[in-house]
């Protein structure tokens, strides 16, 4: 070997060798509460890593289920097999044995603790380190080096750490950056995220009232009077509600929806007023006057960090919250954090309501101005068969109908000239719709429910549901002037007053969501993660105080998964996942994905490719599954035009979607219009239960039957008819039993008949 070589091999040397002297055992302590990357102090790095002081020792320990490990190929060759020439090939087998008995040291397994690495971490880790050392082509020369001297009996198998280290760095990369993650996670004192708000000092007046009680009014009435404001809802029928009534009112308001943009102005200007949906507001433009309407739902586990976005961070001199008080103390307690005061309006409702002492128990019992409130579509579909059955025309509002279609079914009900007087709906009517409703039926008090954790379960409605959905009968401006509340079944009725006798819970904490640019600054350290992963790690290290929680993510992580293996920037991917759509809907999930596909292309997604994939134009249904479609195609255009505006280019026909959408808004509502006949045609045997009844009381008419209020033949009340109408039993099941129930009795009458005559025969014989 010539002198050249060997002094360009040992320079190539000297360099691994002083790349890995920041791995030295030296530098690995030990002592409780102390972390690994508190051993270091890398200058350059992009957050300041935090002093190792006793906060350190509070902090929750991260969720290392979620640590994803990056694959490291094997089959590169590295450094030309420098360590193999510097010293010896290693024996593979003499190696497995070093590794094992590495692993097992206890000594080893502590300090891997203290840097970072819990047990499962560690097996992970050194399962990846011992296939590295065995299967690599060439390990890199010190590796090399120092494995072979522990091999030769020259070296000791504690100098093989540092490098165990290095590799469980590069497989784990958040190892090397819990501290810079940490603090982009620290949701602390979010009051400071907004500095546009905390540059003035805003005026806080809390209207706190049931419904029904004009606190909402009130607060619209100074926003109307004010020289700019902004409305902030709930719900996109709200906010075109506050929309209709300032235009009206000759205050030019726009409309900002997640899906629509309005503007009065014919060249687009903005108008000084605006209303939108909570989640579409501006922290950064100046109003004099902001509503944020429905405070209460700070609390939400899935939409409550828009609350709490607003209500900290909206640059208006005056911010007018509307809702329950049980939001007072939670919000002078947050206003506390801004140094804001807070003034508080309380309100009675103008209309009283009571609970009455009988529940419905039959359908036979309804009246005009009943709303039946149901927590399942089935249900609906389920009473509203049977209503109609009985020759009363009802409408039906439930969560997942266009609002075009809400509003046509509430204008039916309210109309005193149409014949339909009764209302099947969902707890979609608790805020929204103004409705003529004289008593609020509850069908059930059970409802499913999502946790903030993100778990589903069956739970009793709380006292704050059951308030605003009550709240709906006998409102000021409807034609009764008192509400009355029961329940369809007896046995719930005492349920029902004992929630309403409850206090409303008061409010504790409100919501918080990661930010794009929180998820970009965590993804600078985890490039190879998924966008999944990076959400799960993110909550898991975040730090809230008592005042918050972190909202649950199950919905955008679905998403996420949906279209991780389509080519997406980080930026993209996001503004996707937070798309508001129903994953329910198999339709809607599977248009999601052809969307994200089609943007990873750069193919704009135009007016003819949206009709071929929704095979516009669309027949009116024939069943109830047709028209659930039409309800899942309905969405999908919300959500084209939700990423309209957010991707204008890629999405150019939002003029042309919205058009169909409309039409399509029109065909789902002559279909819910005739919804009975719908369920009729998707299940045959209720037609036939409806003739069945029908017939039985056509034919006791004749014999003294009494006739019903439309002139008809009064139905008779027997359990067979009963059973027909509810729809448990059908025609041909009944004749059925009729059949059997004959030939039974034939059977048994032959049985007596034949024993009658054999006791005669036997007594003759006697006789004679």
């Amino acid at each position: 070997m010539t002198s050249r070589p060997c002094l360009f091999r040992l320079a190539r040397l000297r360099r691994h060798i002083n790349r890995a002297t920041r791995f030295s055992p030296g530098l690995y302590h030990a002592s409780p509460g102390s972390g690994f990357l508190n051993s270091q102090n890398r200058s350059g790095s992009l957050v300041c890593c935090r002093a190792t002081s006793s906060d350190n020792s509070s902090l929750k320990a991260p969720d290392t289920s979620l640590f994803v490990p990056v694959s490291l190929r094997t089959d590169i060759p590295v450094d030309d097999c420098v360590g193999a020439e510097l010293s010896q090939p290693l024996d593979k087998s003499e190696l497995l044995k070093i590794l094992n008995r590495f692993y097992k040291k206890k000594e080893i397994q502590k300090l891997a603790a203290n840097n970072g690495l819990d047990a499962r971490l560690f097996h992970q880790a050194f399962v990846s380190f011992r296939k590295y050392a065995l299967e690599v082509a060439s390990l890199p020369a010190d590796l090399h080096i120092i494995l072979s001297d522990i091999c030769a009996g020259a070296g000791h198998i504690d100098d093989i750490f540092p490098y165990f280290m290095r590799h469980a760095k590069q497989i784990f990369p958040m190892l090397d950056c819990m501290d810079d993650l940490r603090k982009i996670s620290d949701l602390r004192v979010p009051a400071n995220w907004y500095s546009e708000a905390r540059a003035i000092q805003r005026k806080i007046v809390f209207h706190a009232g049931p419904t029904n009680s004009g606190k909402t009014y009130n607060a619209i009435q100074r926003y109307l009077a004010a020289k700019s404001g902004v409305y902030c809802g709930p719900l996109k029928l709200l906010a075109h509600e506050i929309f209709e009534k300032s235009n009206q009112a000759k205050v030019p308001c726009d409309l900002v929806t997640g899906e629509e943009r309005t503007f009065m102005d014919p060249e687009g200007r903005p108008s000084n007023h605006v209303a939108c949906t909570i989640e579409m507001c501006t922290v950064t433009t100046p109003y004099e006057v902001a509503v944020i309407d429905e405070i209460q739902m700070i609390r939400d586990p899935a939409r409550g960090w828009a609350w709490t976005r607003a209500l900290l961070g909206l640059c208006a001199e005056e911010i007018h919250v509307c809702g329950e008080p049980s939001a007072i103390g939670f919000v002078r307690e947050l206003m506390f954090s801004t140094g804001e005061e807070v003034e508080v309006h309380t309100y009675e409702r103008l209309t009283p309501f009571s609970i009455l002492d009988q529940a419905v128990q039959s359908l036979d019992n309804l009246r005009p101005g009943d709303c039946i409130v149901c927590f399942s579509k089935n249900d609906i579909y389920s009473l509203s068969r049977q209503i109609e059955a009985r020759g009363i025309e009802c409408a039906v509002i439930y969560g997942s109908l266009p609002p075009g279609t809400k509003l046509s079914q509430a204008k039916k009900f309210n109309d005193p000239d149409d014949p339909c007087k009764i209302l099947v709906a969902t707890d979609a009517i608790g805020m929204g719709l103004n409705l003529s409703i004289k008593r609020i039926v509850f069908n059930s008090l059970v409802k499913p429910n999502i946790n903030e954790k993100g778990e589903k379960h069956m739970e009793t409605i709380s006292t704050s549901q059951a308030l605003q959905i009550a709240g709906r009968a006998g409102r000021f401006s409807s034609k009764f002037k008192e509400g009355e509340v029961t329940t369809m079944h007896r046995d719930d009725l005492p349920v029902l007053k004992e929630i309403l006798g409850h206090l409303v819970d008061p409010i504790e904490t409100a919501g918080l969501h990661p930010t794009a640019e929180q998820i970009e600054m965590f993804a600078y350290h985890l490039p190879d993660a998924t966008l999944s992963n990076l959400i799960d790690i993110f909550v898991s290290l975040s730090q809230v105080d008592g005042l918050y929680f972190v909202c649950n993510i199950d919905d955008f992580k679905f998403l996420a998964d949906m279209i991780q293996h389509i080519p997406l920037s980080l930026r993209s991917r996001y503004v996707f996942c937070t798309a508001p759509i129903n994953k329910k809907q198999p339709f809607v999930c599977t248009s999601f994905l052809k969307f994200a596909r089609q943007f990873s292309r750069d193919e704009p997604l135009t007016f003819d490719w949206i009709c071929r994939h929704v095979n516009w134009p669309l027949a009116p249904p024939k069943n109830i599954k047709d028209l659930v479609h039409l309800e899942a195609v309905h969405d999908v255009l919300d959500l084209y035009l939700w990423l309209s505006y957010r991707f204008m280019d890629m999405f150019p026909d939002t003029a042309l979607v919205r058009n169909i959408q409309r039409e399509l808004d029109e065909i789902i509502q002559q279909g819910v219009q005739n919804i009975t006949r719908l369920i009729r045609a998707t299940d045959p045997t209720i037609a036939v239960s409806q003739n069945t009844r029908r017939a039985s009381a056509t034919a006791s008419a004749p014999g003294g039957g009494q006739v019903n209020s439309r002139g008809g033949p009064k139905e008779t009340n027997t359990l067979a008819s009963r059973l027909v109408r509810d729809g448990l039993l059908t025609s041909d099941v009944l004749q059925q039993l009729q059949r059997e129930w004959l030939k039974d009795q034939e059977s048994r009458i032959g049985i007596e008949t034949n024993e009658g005559v054999s006791d005669y025969n036997k007594g003759r014989r006697k006789k004679k």
